[in-house]
């Protein structure tokens, strides 16, 4: 789970580094998530809450290792391991549904952002015909 995690985490910050950026790249990433959020239902929030349901799967997991340990006193070195890989795991999902969520903001404010330079050039129009008539 921890490789896929990673590579969820990667692909992720590239999307958040493609729609920060005014690239070619945005345009094509803008309509993708257009697509995605368009008429299919909810897809994204599905994925976040199976992988929220996961991480507080791992954050139970976390806890039973944590209470076995206090209660036999001296820590077994296959529970140390197992700690230290659903630590990593646990840290992974919630910088993964953090970024999501980071993903979705920023999708909304760039949308906005596009939309309201199309209008300005109309707005300056506007006022140059205001000012030219007052005159």
């Amino acid at each position: 789970m921890t490789p896929f995690l990673c590579m969820l985490v990667i692909a992720e910050m590239v999307v958040i580094l493609i729609l920060l950026f005014r690239t070619p790249l945005r345009k094509l990433v803008m309509v993708v998530m257009d697509r995605l959020k368009e008429g299919r239902g909810p897809v994204m929030s599905t994925v976040a809450a199976t992988l929220f349901v996961f991480l507080m799967s791992t954050l139970y997991s976390i806890m039973k290792i944590q209470q076995r340990s206090m209660e036999n006193g001296a820590v077994n070195p296959t529970d140390h391991v197992l700690l230290a890989n659903h630590i990593l795991d646990a840290s992974l999902m919630g910088f993964c549904l953090f970024l999501g969520l980071m993903i979705d903001r920023l999708h909304y404010y760039v949308k906005r952002f596009d939309d309201s330079e199309g209008i300005k050039p109309v707005n300056k129009a506007k006022k140059t015909y205001e000012t030219s008539d007052s005159d």
